[in-house]
């Protein structure tokens, strides 16, 4: 070889020398060479020029080498070296391929001189040479037929002269069965010119030593194929070409070379000659006792997958010496060219059933057809895709044989994947990427799921699951669900325990993320009891999708514990986590404790003990009023049969008790509370199913969750109304404000309603008389205060769940867990206070049942005036205004409308208290 061409040598052969890589940097001892090779403009005294592009030198696999290492004589003199360099001799560093080379057909050419052989650089490049992996490289696989084509396609200079340039050699090939792997399927595994002739040691067929020589075909082609003597057992017998290459035909006898097909043999019978017989649709057969009909329909044959194979191929037992020669010929074995699938098949649950003589296990015309087998390509064919759903549904639909025994507990497959995200993927939707049976089952090696190689079983069902979901394949393997990740002795959840396995959901509808809660409850018991106690819990309980759930927190796939810095609940992420719901999130919103619970004194101390509070406070005022109400209903009673007895005064004058503002302010108190009531019981007790019935009533918590807000409105309104009446009253009065809230005539408790109460206890029991009551009695009074004390507690810490960014800026996230607990207690207490001791007290004492209508009138008759208020009656009387007071009796009309709004609350009210006793009860069952 010429010094002159070896100086091309180096790029392509230190790329195999240097496989290790390199890095995408150039070599520091450059710079100086890249201070006139890295300008585009710098050129030589012939005009060409000298650019050398650094990034592609970079990424070549000789990055780190240093140009004097190829260029040695590139000395520099004043910046400068000589204009004439000698060619770079690659052979120093790859002398083990350059020997190869300098034997091969074109290493022979070139020490010659043929103009038309191939220099190192015309395969592998000069300063871009990549590593053969690299789908940019010239050597990768794929590309070698492009780079061999550069020489030897039609149209070339080595065609004009050479005879192997006459061939159409690339042309040729790439119209054969490994062509069209390479170029229409991208098969890496497809043979490539260097697969056969070698890469450097290319050498012409008649070389003994050559790899495409007659003698070595057979071994070189069993590189690849090779169970070739198998499949070819009628035409040569086992290890024949090893031992006496030469004495049977070689690969390239049938297979010519460039040119390569799947095999065809000559034929023993004709389709023709089959069809003489099988053309007859009236023609049958005995066999096996049962009359067998010979017709094969030709059009059904002809338009199969196996339209170009012959009858004789397949059945290939017939014999000349027969009469008909088919009379022995058996079944089809499908292996012969099948052979993966069938050994697939083999194995699988259908083949060894079947294999056992299993009347309900399938073979391959089960599924395939036999004559008419069509093409998965085929619309209409059982196999494509399409029709796969309904080719196992002929034995695994419920009622199906197969079903009955194979099924085991699994009912309504076909059903539940029909309407799966998968099937209606396919079967609405028309998408062929989506999942059939086999893509989770397999085609041919189906197997039980308690069986380690199944596809479907436990410990591979990800692996199955990633061949459609690979990034999230990706994201699971590093979670904390991940075995590679997790030490946990617990059985880690797979896809299908989150999933299912034939009924899988779209995973933003309400079912999957309310069922998604339970399945996360079956490993995480304690945690997830405590989300149902949140507000997140409870509204999800009541079918809102659109609260967060565990994944929206823990990420669906990429679970992490929280102190690892890429989970989603980590100091660093937290606060964007909490964003997606709730944008004005910040550090101390953070803070918020989203699985605590009252019951863990250790863990959660402050919530314990206001839980408790809570709940001793409600337990005592209901305790206490129940017990006023045991004693006064005696008395009641009497004072019942007391007033039966003396009659109804007929045309008796009546007073007006309460002003239209009174009147008003009480509607808007009858509105807010029993809308905030119904909507704020429904929440505390979501886990009932009337709670959850409730909500869907009134068109989902969502609008629930506006009604209460609403209602909340309403009652800053009227309290803001109360407010601006009390300081005109005040200013009326002229008192002090100490005078004012606590004379004996306010609304506020003060001494005298001690002594009343105690004085009504001894009334109640017969110990002493009425007492004198003026216009508010002690327990309307307590109601009075109620509302002071609701709109405070109840309406402070409802804010604070309303607003929790804008509070948390002054509050701890922990706060909120406070408020929510005060928030749903105190309106507990209010709603079974008001539902109960204060319907007794106003409305169902027997002498006022079923109610009194006094607070919607207005007006109560005199005598129950003079009764009731003795003391108000008397200032009347004493100050000479009694007369000033009388008013108009209310009409008919008016009194019917009050008690059937009236009864109407009453009733509401008392069902409220039903459902909340009726789903306390049901947590201690």
């Amino acid at each position: 070889m010429s010094q002159n061409h070896y100086s091309h040598l180096v790029a392509a052969l230190l790329c195999v020398a240097l496989s290790s890589g390199a890095p995408n940097t150039v070599h520091a001892a450059n710079e100086s060479c890249m201070e006139c090779h890295g300008e585009e403009d710098v050129e030589r005294e012939n005009g060409t020029s000298v650019f050398l592009n650094a990034g592609q030198f970079g990424e070549s696999v000789h990055s780190d080498v240093e140009c004097a290492d190829c260029h040695q004589d590139a000395e520099l003199v004043d910046d400068e070296h000589k204009p004439d360099l000698a060619p770079v001799n690659c052979a120093e560093c790859h002398d083990d391929e350059a020997d190869l080379f300098k034997k091969s057909i074109h290493g022979v050419a070139l020490s010659r001189g043929d103009k038309d052989a191939p220099v190192c650089a015309d395969c592998h490049g000069t300063h871009h040479i990549l590593r053969p992996d690299d789908r940019r490289s010239m050597t990768y696989k794929i590309n070698v037929p492009e780079v061999c084509s550069k020489c030897h396609s039609e149209g070339t200079g080595l065609s004009d002269r050479h005879e192997i340039g006459q061939q159409k050699v690339v042309e040729t090939y790439s119209m054969s069965i490994h062509g069209e792997g390479v170029f229409k399927r991208g098969l890496t595994v497809a043979a490539v010119c260097t697969d056969c002739h070698g890469s450097h040691s290319v050498l012409p067929h008649e070389d003994p030593e050559s790899s495409i020589h007659h003698d070595n075909v057979a071994p070189m082609c069993m590189k690849c194929h090779g169970e070739i003597e198998r499949v070819h057992v009628k035409v040569v017998k086992e290890q024949l070409w090893e031992s006496k290459p030469g004495e049977i035909p070689a690969c390239i006898d049938c297979h010519a070379p460039h040119k390569i097909r799947r095999a065809r043999y000559k034929e023993q019978f004709t389709d023709t000659d089959c069809m003489a017989c099988h053309d007859n649709k009236e023609l049958a057969v005995q066999r096996d006792g049962k009359q067998v009909a010979l017709f094969t329909d030709r059009a059904q044959l002809y338009g199969s997958a196996h339209a170009k194979v012959t009858c004789i191929m397949c059945h290939s037992n017939v014999k000349k010496g027969e009469n008909p020669p088919c009379s022995h010929v058996g079944e089809v074995d499908c292996a012969k060219c099948h052979a993966e699938a069938a050994k697939k098949q083999a194995g699988s649950i259908h083949g060894k059933l079947h294999s056992q003589g299993n009347e309900v296990a399938p073979d391959c015309t089960t599924c395939h057809g036999t004559h008419g087998m069509g093409r998965r390509s085929d619309k209409d064919s059982a196999i494509n895709i399409h029709n796969i759903p309904d080719l196992c549904a002929r034995c695994h639909r419920d009622g199906a044989a197969a079903a009955k025994i194979y099924n085991g507990h699994s009912h309504h497959i076909v059903d539940h994947y029909s309407m799966s995200i998968h099937g209606k993927g396919l079967l609405e939707s028309g998408l062929i990427v989506t999942a059939v049976c086999t893509s989770c089952h397999g085609t041919h090696q189906e197997l039980p799921a308690s069986d380690p190689a199944s596809w479907v079983h436990p410990d591979r069902i990800g692996q199955t699951c990633a061949n459609c979901h690979a990034g999230i394949a990706e994201k699971l393997d590093k979670s904390i669900h991940s075995s590679k990740v997790s030490t946990s002795d617990k059985p880690l959840p797979s896809c299908e325990d989150c999933h299912s396995s034939h009924e899988i959901a779209r995973v933003d509808t309400t079912d999957f993320r309310s069922g998604i809660l339970k399945r996360c409850g079956t490993c995480h018991k304690e945690l997830t009891e405590a989300y149902f106690d949140t507000y997140h819990g409870k509204v999800s309980l009541l079918g809102e999708k659109k609260t967060a759930k565990c994944a929206d927190c823990h990420s669906a796939h990429s679970i992490l514990p929280q102190d690892h810095p890429d989970s989603t609940l980590s100091r660093e992420h937290i606060v964007e986590t909490c964003a997606k719901c709730h944008p004005g999130s910040h550090r101390q919103f953070a803070g918020y404790l989203t699985h605590a619970t009252h019951k863990d004194p250790q863990k959660y101390p402050v919530l314990y003990y206001v839980f408790w509070f809570m709940t001793f406070l409600l337990i005592g005022t209901l305790a206490f009023f129940t017990l006023h109400t045991l004693a006064w209903l005696p008395r009641s009673l009497r004072e019942f049969f007391k007033r039966r007895k003396e009659g109804h005064i007929k045309d008796e004058p009546y007073v007006m008790r309460f002003q239209p503002y009174h009147r008003v302010t009480h509607l808007l108190v009858i509105i807010s509370f029993f809308g905030l009531a119904i909507t704020g019981m429904m929440l505390k007790f979501s886990y009932a199913g009337w709670a959850q019935t409730l909500s869907v009533f009134l068109g989902g918590f969502e609008a629930s969750g506006t009604i209460h807000r609403l209602c909340a409105i309403i009652t800053f309104v009227y309290f803001a109304m109360h407010l601006t009446f009390v300081f005109n009253a005040k200013r009326r009065s002229g008192l002090s404000w100490f005078r004012f809230i606590f004379h004996r005539e306010s609304a506020f408790f003060n001494i005298h309603d001690i002594k009343e109460f105690f004085q009504t206890i001894k009334w109640f029991f017969g110990m002493g008389p009425r007492p004198n009551y003026g216009r508010f009695t002690y327990w309307e009074k307590f109601d009075y205060f109620a509302v002071f004390w609701g709109v405070g507690v109840i309406g402070l810490s409802g804010l604070m769940l309303w607003f929790p960014e804008a509070f948390t800026l002054i509050l701890p996230g922990w706060m909120i867990n406070v408020a929510t607990i005060i928030h749903s207690d105190e309106a507990l207490l209010a709603a079974g206070f008001i539902f109960t001791v204060h319907f007794f007290n106003t409305h169902f004492r027997p002498e006022r049942f079923p109610m009194d209508p006094v607070i919607f009138t207005g007006k109560i008759p005199l005598s129950e005036f003079k009764e009731e208020r003795p003391r108000q009656y008397q200032a009347a009387v004493d100050a000479g205004t009694l007369e000033s007071l009388f008013v108009e009796p209310p009409s008919e009309k008016f009194l019917l409308a009050a008690r059937i709004f009236g009864l109407s609350m009453l009733f509401v009210g008392l069902s409220l208290v039903g459902l909340i006793v009726y789903a306390m009860l049901a947590l201690y069952q």
